[in-house]
């Protein structure tokens, strides 16, 4: 290879050197050679480098004729924007038609048939020097092609490449973030193809996309080629990893997703080199690899994050491109750069969205962001609806397109039929801060133009699109002058979909994260009707079962692993942090809601105080559905390696009754100090206040639950109209029962915290807690801060007794 050349070997050079974060520079040689010494693989293959795009310009005297035609461009006259950009490409691809560029790609890709093969198929993609910056990513601004096969191919598609420079998207994106068009340049990579089309590839990125949360990293995938992933076309599996514990030896997937994965995108012949074929139901109902495959590309996304970090000299979340040889088996890293948006996010102010009511809901999928905007309704079906597009209308589509960039930025909301998290409509969304609802299926169908909606991502991974325009309130909370207490101030939290979020704001843990909604949305199955599938009577709720856990080996192992996945999530957010989960506390008629609960569920007149809590765990009617509890939670601290897990029983009447569900615990591979797992009791019942040196020879802390304890305390019921008033935590029989909780748990150097509003609501508790030296309260996320600025002005005013490690 002529060492003047335009073309540069990946394994011996590497593509020209490209910025990163504090202006140190790292190159694709280094990076293949990192991940070759640790086991990962790389599709090989060699660039055009940013030179030989200079100097084609200048011996072509292009660069005169393009500051012409650029000079003066107003990028809000869309067609006069599309009218210099494409003359801008034909001037560029007119320039880099040299036989000398030419003869070098000849030789180059005759390296590679040598090594792969007549004929090898390769991809062609292209990378400017002012792209994937930690600061603009460029996302889909320029072009790729795939299945290229003869050097006269490989020599168009790269000199469309380089023209691709030019396209109206990247044109009004530099503008946008600043770059001079004449200082930025564009070398074409091109790789031998891996054989996707036959199996699967994918995005991998090394924080939580939605929060930035930095200890997840998220695996999505679909079969056949990637570019259906990229453009948003599908909606993918996904899966996340927890980075710590994996770090730690712990070999676990801590969630998945099964997309639809409608189509793939396979190798075409003739002019057309992919086209897209349907998936079968079979594989669409399947994911797309396998958790070996997931753990695999962890590792390899975690050596790319590590090499860029140590060369960037801070910690630099990355994007990465995957792809799976349907061949071989083999997986290949294809494409690695820098994350742009959520790595960028600063702790100093947090925005919290609320919708102040709720309406009909048109269509819901995956949501972009955290906030909630509302407008009128474009639907984009053609580039030609682009043309009446105005500035805070909501945009929908079956997906976007690229070069729909600068209409993106002028939209309210997103919202399309296709695509997941890590699509091109998702990417530049959260890039330009604006809520986006993808996968929806079917929105396309369900709306009209001129349609006011409200489209909400403020409810967790689930987002809505709302008939009419709904209020909603924003809060902006800064972070960076609050005082924290000694007092912990936790959370408490029952929907793993706002774990990431809830966990980036200040606090010191969960101190009540609730089973019952992982159970309700995430299970919806009765545990029992899960243990003895055969004692459902109902047809219809027996072929909903098989349906939701037709996937797995038997039906118990569908509630094992969707509930491990919950509270895992939850557990992951907040690690090393403390996570006190309750074991399930749903009434009878509550359980008997759920799919297959009818027919194991007794029939009561007064359940708040009948078959719940403790009473249940241990009795015959629910023993087979507390061993699944039990596994689900030793899976989380055993599998995932999330030892921060704490367990907790709730309404536990009796002594006796304490003791029988810790042998039940014990039995199912949950042993008090074994692995140093605590377990803790709520104190919500008179009787466990009154016998607290009792109880607390048998658990390692306990958590006030106001709310029982006050309605058991005072015999009121909150939720009667006519005595609610009577509902009162500041009573002063409910004082002395507080204060007797609270001296008697530390008396016996137990924890004791408290989980329930009343401390963020009457600041006259807080300061009584705090005078008795209560160790942790904890209320709900939107009450973290105001809860601080309270216990810590209490905390100004008493002694503070010495405060127990939680």
């Amino acid at each position: 290879m002529n060492a003047s050349g335009y073309t540069r070997w990946f394994k011996d050079i590497g593509l020209e050197d490209v910025p990163l974060v504090g202006g140190k520079t790292a190159s694709l040689g280094e990076l293949y050679s990192a991940l070759a010494r640790q086991g990962v693989k790389v599709s090989n293959g060699f660039a055009l480098t940013a030179s030989a795009y200079r100097d084609a310009l200048a011996q072509a005297g292009a660069w005169d004729k393009l500051r012409k035609l650029l000079d003066g461009l107003d990028k809000r006259n869309i067609a006069e924007l599309a009218k210099r950009a494409r003359a801008a490409r034909a001037i560029v691809y007119a320039a880099t038609d040299q036989e000398a560029l030419r003869r070098e790609v000849g030789n180059a890709y005759r390296k590679l048939e040598e090594e792969y093969g007549a004929n090898v198929a390769v991809a062609v993609r292209s990378s400017a020097t002012a792209e994937d910056l930690p600061t603009a990513s460029f996302a889909g601004q320029h072009e790729s092609f795939l299945n290229v096969r003869s050097p006269d191919d490989l020599m168009l598609a790269c000199r469309r490449c380089f023209a691709s420079l030019f396209t109206d998207r990247a044109i009004s994106y530099r503008i946008d973030n600043g770059f001079d068009h004449f200082k930025v340049a564009l070398s074409v990579a091109v790789m031998k193809m891996v054989r996707s089309d036959l199996a699967a590839s994918g995005v991998i990125f090394t924080l939580d996309t939605e929060s930035g949360h930095r200890d997840v990293l998220l695996v999505t995938g679909a079969y056949g080629l990637g570019e259906n992933i990229v453009q948003g076309t599908v909606d993918p599996d996904e899966f996340y990893v927890h980075k710590p514990t994996f770090n730690h030896g712990f070999r676990a997937v801590l969630s998945r997703r099964i997309g639809t994965k409608q189509i793939r995108m396979v190798y075409a012949k003739g002019r057309s080199t992919t086209r897209n074929v349907t998936t079968s139901k079979a594989a669409r109902e399947q994911f797309c690899i396998d958790d070996k495959d997931v753990l695999e590309l962890a590792r390899c996304a975690i050596v790319v994050e590590k090499h860029y970090s140590e060369r960037a000299g801070a910690p630099t979340p990355m994007d990465v491109e995957w792809a799976k040889d349907g061949n071989t088996g083999g997986l290949y890293i294809i494409q690695a750069r820098p994350e742009t948006v959520a790595s960028r996010r600063g702790p100093e102010a947090l925005e919290s969205y609320a919708l102040q009511s709720t309406g009909k809901v048109v269509a819901a999928g995956r949501a972009v962001g955290e906030k909630i905007a509302a407008g009128r309704i474009r639907l984009i079906r053609t580039e030609h609806d682009l043309r009446t597009f105005k500035p805070g209308e909501v945009l929908v589509a079956s997906a976007t397109s690229p070069d729909w960039e600068p209409v993106m930025k002028t939209a309210a909301a997103i919202v399309t039929d296709h695509g997941g998290r890590t699509c091109h409509a998702a990417i530049i969304a959260r890039e330009l801060g604006v809520p986006a609802v993808v996968g929806t299926e079917n929105v396309t169908r369900l709306v009209k133009n001129g349609m006011t909606v409200t489209v909400s991502c403020a409810d967790g991974d689930i987002g809505h699109v709302y008939d009419g325009a709904l209020p909603f309130s924003v809060e902006r909370i800064t972070t960076d002058e609050l005082e924290r207490p000694l007092t912990k101030i936790m959370v408490n939290l029952g929907n793993p979909e706002i774990a990431f979020k809830t966990a980036m704001a200040p606090n010191d843990g969960v101190g009540l994260a609730r089973m019952e909604f992982i159970i309700n949305q995430h299970i919806g199955i009765h545990p029992m009707a899960l243990a003895q599938p055969a004692k459902v009577r109902s047809a219809s709720d027996r072929r909903s079962i098989e349906r939701l856990t037709g996937r797995y080996r038997k039906p118990s192992d569908f509630f094992v692993e969707r509930l491990s996945e919950g509270v895992g999530i939850i557990a992951a957010a907040f690690y090393p942090r403390p996570v006190i989960i309750r074991l399930s506390d749903f009434k009878t008629n509550e359980y008997a809601n759920l799919l297959g609960g009818a027919d194991f569920e007794p029939k009561e007149e007064n359940p708040m105080i009948g078959f719940r809590g403790a009473a249940r765990y241990a009795h015959p009617a629910y023993a087979e559905g507390f061993a699944l509890e039990c596994a689900a939670l030793r899976r989380v601290r055993s599998a995932m390696g999330l030892t921060n897990l704490k367990i907790m029983i709730p309404f536990c009447r009796r002594i006796e009754e304490a003791r029988n569900v810790l042998d039940a615990m014990a039995g199912n591979g949950l042993t008090r100090g074994d692995g140093g797992l605590e377990i803790f009791m709520m104190c919500e019942i008179p009787n466990n206040v009154i016998l607290i040196d009792q109880f607390a020879k048998l658990f390692d802390g306990f958590s006030i639950g106001s709310n029982d304890l006050t309605q058991l305390t005072l015999g009121v019921d909150r939720d009667s109209d006519i005595v609610a008033f009577d509902f009162d935590e500041r009573d002063p029989g409910m004082l002395q029962m507080l204060r007797m909780a609270v001296t008697g748990a530390k008396r016996n150097r137990r924890h004791v915290g408290i989980c329930g509003e009343a401390p963020a609501n009457y600041p006259e508790i807080a300061k009584f807690l705090t005078e008795l030296g209560i160790d942790s309260i904890s209320v709900n996320p939107s009450s973290v801060m105001r809860t601080m600025r309270v216990v810590h002005e209490a905390e100004r005013t008493v002694a503070k007794p010495t405060v127990l490690a939680s």
